[in-house]
């Protein structure tokens, strides 16, 4: 049984959070979505808009996750993957400089797998596109 890992806040669930999932599942038996906390991405990108509890209810809803882990590090460690006998770590080929650092131990035991992000959709300018049509 291969375990397949995936990390992501999953603010605004979004076609592109759901084709993420479809592709690590695609890798795997076991899909294991990991969510970050409110206070995590907080301190590298915005409050989300939906808070933690709800986003944690949201994923764990979709069909292809098998577990969710609540309050999921943003740096991926050795003990992290053997908690969670973690086979396989996927990432969008969106990755930044900052997202390589937080996946440096799954980059090194070669266990990170990129896939194709969906171009075209963020929560970002989710965001953006509903502040535009309420101005």
């Amino acid at each position: 049984m291969i375990r397949v890992y995936v990390d992501m806040v999953a603010d605004l669930f979004h076609i592109g959070h759901l084709n993420l999932i479809k592709r690590a599942k695609e890798l795997g038996d076991i899909l294991i979505v990991g969510i970050h906390s409110d206070a995590d991405v907080e301190s590298y990108k915005r409050i989300p808009v939906i808070s933690e509890g709800d986003r944690y209810e949201i994923v764990k809803a979709c069909k292809h996750v098998d577990e969710v882990i609540e309050s999921a590090p943003l740096k991926i460690t050795k003990e992290f993957l053997e908690e969670y006998k973690i086979d396989l770590v996927v990432h969008g080929d969106d990755i930044s400089g900052e997202v390589l650092k937080q996946h440096e131990v799954p980059i090194k035991m070669g266990i990170l797998k990129i896939v194709s992000y969906t171009k075209g959709v963020s929560t970002t300018e989710l965001i953006d596109k509903v502040c535009k049509q309420n101005n």
